[in-house]
């Protein structure tokens, strides 16, 4: 199987299997390409995803149109430790991957630096986004007030 990092790198994954559970979904052909995204969340958004089973993405709230993530753990991190800490007291960076035909339908919206990539995910859409992820959404990053300083 292809996957496509999230750098645009590509790599060969060996997998005796060639199918697997999607999650929400039935079995899909090994042969898919995927994209590794990245989400930076508050210890709020993080207990909603634990409450799915790492599954899921919670609704976006009425003043939030856009669910972001990013393609690039280092700008999640970036977020989740000098702007999630101060905002709520911990921060962490989640892990995810979609089909990355799915995903084409998005484009990369740089809001800044070269690191600064994103999908912008119109709030309406979140459910089928969701119905996408292959997988668990996974925790890669951890921080707290004494890791921003």
């Amino acid at each position: 199987m292809m996957v496509i990092d999230s750098d645009g790198g590509c790599f060969a994954r060996n997998d005796k299997s060639d199918l697997y559970q999607r999650s929400n979904l039935s079995y899909r052909n090994m042969s898919e390409e995927l994209t590794t995204l990245y989400r930076p969340v508050g210890p709020k958004e993080l207990a909603l995803i634990e409450q799915s089973d790492y599954k899921r993405f919670p609704p976006r709230l009425p003043e939030q149109p856009i669910f972001y993530p990013v393609m690039n753990e280092e700008y999640a991190i970036q977020i989740a430790r000098d702007w999630n800490v101060p905002a709520s007291g911990s921060g962490f960076v989640t892990k995810f991957s979609l089909p990355s035909a799915y995903l084409s339908k998005y484009e990369v919206q740089n809001v800044g630096g070269r690191i600064h990539n994103e999908l912008w995910v119109p709030a309406e859409e979140l459910e089928e986004f969701n119905d996408n992820i292959i997988g668990e959404i996974e925790v890669t990053k951890s921080f707290y007030p004494e890791d921003s300083k």
